[in-house]
């Protein structure tokens, strides 16, 4: 029972961060499973990814209620991501995964000081109609979710607003239907292999997929400056958690 108390509090947290900040919220489910119920590394990587896809489809929709949603760029985020995500995973066996994290957060601190410092502008429209621009930037989000197990959130939401210039909001909302794809080829992969903990993975989508519902409407109800500044402290906080951890196990 403690166990499963446990679980719906992880699902519920990562719910919120998921609906609130576009991501996944397997940044918070993998660590709070492996410490908190005491799970194996993998079991603890491969738990969180059909958490997800609930997680994720039910942040979108709320999201997409408000119409804050572009459906074409995720459809095309989706295309390549599923890709990258295939691709990532197979890289896993060759690529330094702690120098890996160390350029992610290095490109995480970056992004989110420029959507810190930037105010409303409007969309770059002729760079972000372009397919090219979706699908790069899906690529890089499925590379770093097949490579990691994580959503690929971290990796979209600030290549939307910074580089595409795609309102806050909107990146948001597209972010997680995007998200909603690419998590199904490794939770397929995970759960063939029989890394998934199906009890615990109940008892987090439990309070995640409320938690997703809270988190979307609370960023639907707050005021773009005050969001930016929410969601960019949010991901200097993952940049900078990523990048002492990694460069500490880089040293060792």
């Amino acid at each position: 029972m403690t166990d499963a108390v446990l679980g719906v509090l992880i699902g519920a947290v990562a719910g919120v961060l998921s609906g609130l900040f576009g991501v996944g919220g397997g940044i918070v489910m993998t660590p709070g499973i492996q410490i908190l119920l005491g799970t194996s590394p993998i079991v603890a990587l491969a738990t969180p990814l059909p958490v997800i896809l609930p997680t994720a489809l039910t942040g979108a929709i709320s999201y997409t209620r408000a119409k804050e949603v572009d459906l074409r760029a995720a459809g095309w985020m989706s295309v390549s991501g599923l890709g990258g995500a295939a691709a990532g995973a197979a890289l896993t066996e060759v690529v330094e995964t702690h120098l890996l994290l160390v350029a992610t957060a290095v490109l995480l601190g970056w992004q989110a000081v420029g959507i810190l410092r930037k105010r409303n502008r409007p969309a770059a429209e002729g760079r972000a109609a372009r397919p090219v621009a979706f699908l790069t930037v899906g690529l890089a989000a499925g590379l770093v979710s097949g490579l990691l197990g994580i959503g690929g959130g971290l990796v979209m939401v600030p290549l939307l607003t910074g580089w595409l210039r795609m309102p806050l909001k909107r990146a948001l909302g597209t972010s997680l239907a995007a998200i909603v794809a690419l998590v199904i080829p490794g939770a397929i992969v995970h759960a063939a292999l029989g890394n998934i903990d199906w009890r615990i993975c109940l008892a987090v989508i439990a309070g995640a997929v409320p938690g997703a519902s809270v988190g979307a409407r609370l960023a639907l109800g707050t005021r773009e400056r005050t969001l930016r500044a929410l969601v960019g402290s949010f991901l200097i906080l993952v940049a900078v958690g990523y990048g002492i951890s990694e460069v500490g196990a880089l040293a060792r």
